[in-house]
């Protein structure tokens, strides 16, 4: 089968095999790599709002004739509740390692291999590992998360690894799941149960993956071999130990770290809003942050990773995915998690002794960045509150990050 990422398939190019060798279209997505290529060929901006509508068309989901479902394509407002109040939160479904899982947990703890896995936990591994348990764990998620999977899906919450997620990224690119099957998992549930559910919960689910999945996977193969290597906002600084240790005073990410490190997940806003928000507005290279991103999570692979790291989190594309940077101060974590509760610093102080890292690398990266960033009409509010900040307050939350580097 044709390799969902580049190094695989040179690789094998490269065997000097003494039989001819044929490639089988990729069966790991929805859309195949043509039809992608069509779709972006056609259009100045590859706009993921367009094609993940023009993927509800084609493949008939969530539509009442030629309109969307409910009236409206895309619920995302109604989805970012911040965790307050006491939440419910259902159980996650892990397994027991099978016989198969428990011989390479021994050959992975024996002495031959015991130095190449320092970083992760590798006891207890409850993720599944067969096509049956896959399929559980969707049948699992359809039943005890979906319905309530959109209201909290960009919340975080201490000590709770998987919210309403669904867990089935792992499986997905694993191959061990079709995405048009959990898609229409999704939608046959919605419509067994329309008068209970809300639609922008299971609209928000089947976006994850029929909008975004797709769309980053078309993207990886239609920008070339060239894209992992850029660096729009030329960051260089070196990944910081804990990114690999999770020993840092930062609470949020302490607690995300630490997580990655047992169970190698973390779900969407923990990796967008807290492990790449830092990265890039401290000035990370992109190159050094995606490749931990690669060896640290369960469902990485090279076409998730580059799509993901490169571009959506670091715009190091410089604005081919997203239409502006994903930076952000303490004040979004603050609202969207109960980490700043239990942190020594203090998420509302910019500068002095408990000003949170998040907020002056925030308004230094701003400042660093303002001439590439006062083009982006989307920028223009937060520059004109950067205009606004006192030049001294500035300057001192400038030293802060510069003297933050210079501790590392």
């Amino acid at each position: 089968m044709t390799p969902s990422d580049r190094p695989f398939a040179k690789l094998i190019a490269r065997l000097n095999l003494p039989c001819p060798v044929t490639f089988t279209p990729n069966n790991r997505f929805i859309w195949s790599d043509e039809d992608f290529n069509s779709w972006a060929s056609k259009r100045k901006h590859l706009i993921m709002e367009d094609f993940y509508r023009e993927g509800r068309q084609r493949f008939d989901i969530l539509m009442v004739g030629n309109q969307p479902a409910g009236g409206r394509w895309n619920f995302d407002r109604e989805n970012r509740k911040p965790p307050k109040g006491k939440l419910t939160i259902p159980e996650a479904l892990w397994f027991e390692p099978d016989a198969i899982t428990t011989d390479v947990i021994n050959l992975l703890n024996s002495e031959a291999f015991k130095s190449s896995h320092e970083y992760w936990q590798v006891q207890p591994f409850r993720w599944g590992v067969t096509r049956q348990q896959a399929l559980q764990v969707l049948e699992f998620f359809v039943q005890n998360r979906l319905s309530d999977f959109g209201p909290y899906q960009d919340a975080m919450v201490s000590g709770e690894q998987t919210m309403w997620h669904a867990m089935l990224s792992p499986y997905l690119n694993l191959g061990l799941l079709h995405p048009l099957e959990v898609v229409e998992a999704a939608q046959q549930a919605y419509y067994q149960n329309e008068n209970q559910w809300e639609l922008s919960s299971v609209e928000g689910f089947i976006r994850q993956v029929l909008g975004w999945r797709e769309y980053m996977h078309g993207i990886y193969i239609y920008m070339g071999e060239d894209y992992p290597e850029r660096n729009w906002f030329n960051h260089t600084h070196p990944l910081p130990d804990f990114y690999w240790t999770g020993e840092t005073q930062m609470n949020c990410l302490h607690q995300i770290l630490m997580q990655v490190k047992e169970i190698g997940y973390a779900h969407h806003i923990q990796r967008l809003m807290v492990l790449n928000n830092f990265g890039l507005i401290a000035g990370i290279s992109p190159q050094e942050l995606e490749d931990w991103f690669h060896a640290a999570f369960i469902d990485a692979y090279d076409w998730v990773m580059q799509t993901n790291v490169i571009g959506m989190g670091q715009f190091a594309d410089g604005g081919a995915i997203a239409s502006k940077p994903y930076a952000a101060s303490a004040n979004y974590i603050n609202n969207m998690s109960d980490y700043c509760k239990h942190c020594v610093y203090n998420p509302r102080s910019r500068t002095g002794d408990k000003a949170c890292p998040f907020n002056f690398f925030y308004w230094d990266f701003l400042a660093r960045h303002y001439d590439k960033l006062k083009s982006n009409h989307r920028m223009s509010l937060i520059l004109r509150n950067l205009e606004r900040i006192p030049p001294e307050e500035l300057q001192q939350m400038r030293q802060l990050a510069a003297a933050w580097h210079e501790a590392q």
